[in-house]
C-alpha cells in the first residue's frame, strides 16, 4: 500500500479588477495525513495587466505544479471557463483542431491550457464546480487571497494577455 496515491484537495480562485487589468490567483492545497489531520498550503500571486480567465486558469496550474509526486487531485473551482473547457469536452475539440475554435479562431490562452495539460498528466483528477461567492470556505478564502493579490505591490507582469 506504500505506492497508493495521496489524495489532494485543491481549492482555486482568480480575480481581475478591469479585464484586463490588475489580476490575482489563490489557491489553497489540503491533504489528511496518516492520523487523519489536515495539512494545507496556500499559494497566491498577483499579476498586472491580465485577465480574470487568466488567473483562474494560472490558480490549478500553480497548485498542480506544487505538487511534488502523482497525486488524485480533487480540483474545487467556480470558473466556468475552467470546468467547462473539460465538461463540455471544449479541449479535446481544440487540441484536435490545432488550438482553434468551432469558429476557426484561435483559443484564447493557449499558452495556459498547453501549460495546464501538462501539469494534470501525472496525476489523477477530478473536477467540482462550485458557487462563487456563495459562502463556500475555501472557496471566499481563494477569493480573498486573489484580490488581495491583485493589489498588491509586488506584482508580475502578465506578458500573455
Amino acid at each position: 500500500m506504500s505506492d497508493e496515491k495521496l489524495t489532494v484537495e485543491m481549492y482555486t480562485d482568480g480575480a481581475c479588477s478591469g479585464n484586463p487589468g490588475r489580476g490575482g490567483y489563490g489557491c489553497i492545497l489540503r491533504y489528511k495525513d496518516k492520523t487523519d489531520k489536515y495539512h494545507e498550503k496556500e499559494l497566491t500571486q498577483g499579476y498586472d495587466n491580465t485577465t480574470n480567465n487568466r488567473m483562474e486558469l494560472m490558480a490549478v496550474i500553480i497548485g498542480l505544479e506544487a505538487l511534488k509526486k502523482p497525486c488524485r487531485v480533487d480540483i474545487y473551482s467556480d470558473s466556468k471557463y475552467f470546468i467547462d473547457a473539460f465538461e463540455q469536452k471544449w479541449i479535446d475539440n481544440w487540441q484536435k483542431n490545432n488550438w482553434k475554435t468551432a469558429g476557426k479562431k484561435p483559443v484564447k490562452n493557449v499558452d495556459l491550457w498547453q501549460r495546464l495539460l501538462n501539469a494534470m498528466k501525472p496525476h489523477d483528477i477530478k473536477l467540482f464546480w462550485v458557487k462563487g461567492h456563495n459562502g463556500h470556505e475555501f472557496n471566499e478564502r481563494c477569493d480573498k487571497l486573489a484580490v488581495n493579490s491583485s493589489k498588491s505591490d509586488n506584482l508580475l507582469n502578465d506578458f500573455n494577455s
